[in-house]
């Protein structure tokens, strides 16, 4: 029975497996993505979590923890200039396994062992600003935009209209039926008079 394993020895001596976990490191931070397979990344990555967070904070010591592992120089410079302030505001998580399905030949699941690209987005609200809610706005109605100053004609007192009575009413009506009968009745013809009349009429002109 195997009892008290902490990591997985992936059939390899000690030495075999510390090399192979060395150049994987560089590999995966030089080019921030490996194709192994499944048990190798899961191996790998614990160290390279754990470097990263190393990588945050630029200090000697830090750099000779790195160093023990990482010979390159180029890619412990790049830890602490590139990969360490990339991943200042995520709290873990810099890297993801993605599946790429059996290998053929021995049936190896393989994977992809990539470092996340984009860092979480860190929103601050401004102080003294709270959200309002639905029973907010409803028990709270925004406030209606003061009304206008009044003019000195809208200030005037309009005059009172006066009323009719009841007994002018009823004339004033009785005079507009009246003249509506009178416009409505037909005009007599006017007849002419007759031409002994007309001769009489002359001569009374000619003798004054």
């Amino acid at each position: 029975m195997k009892n008290k394993i902490g990591y997985n020895r992936l059939g390899r001596s000690s030495a075999h497996r510390k090399a192979m976990t060395r150049n994987m490191l560089t590999s995966l931070f030089r080019h921030e993505r490996i194709r192994t397979t499944k048990a190798k990344a899961l191996a790998v990555r614990r160290t390279a979590e754990k470097m990263i967070t190393r990588s945050k904070v630029d200090s000697v010591h830090n750099r000779r923890m790195i160093g023990r592992d990482i010979k390159d120089k180029a890619i412990l410079a790049k830890m602490f200039t590139e990969i360490g302030p990339r991943y200042q505001q995520r709290p873990g998580g810099y890297t993801r396994v993605l599946k790429l399905g059996p290998r053929r030949g021995d049936a190896a699941e393989m994977v992809l062992l990539e470092l996340v690209q984009d860092a979480p987005e860190v929103t601050t609200k401004p102080a003294g600003v709270t959200k309002r809610t639905k029973k907010d706005a409803k028990s709270k109605p925004e406030a209606s935009e003061p009304p206008e100053p009044a003019t000195a004609e809208d200030a005037a007192p309009e005059p009172p209209v006066e009323e009719a009575t009841e007994p002018q009413t009823k004339a004033a009506t009785d005079k507009t039926e009246a003249s509506i009968a009178e416009d409505a009745a037909p005009t007599p013809p006017v007849e002419e008079a007759p031409d002994d009349a007309k001769a009489s009429t002359d001569d009374a002109q000619a003798e004054a």
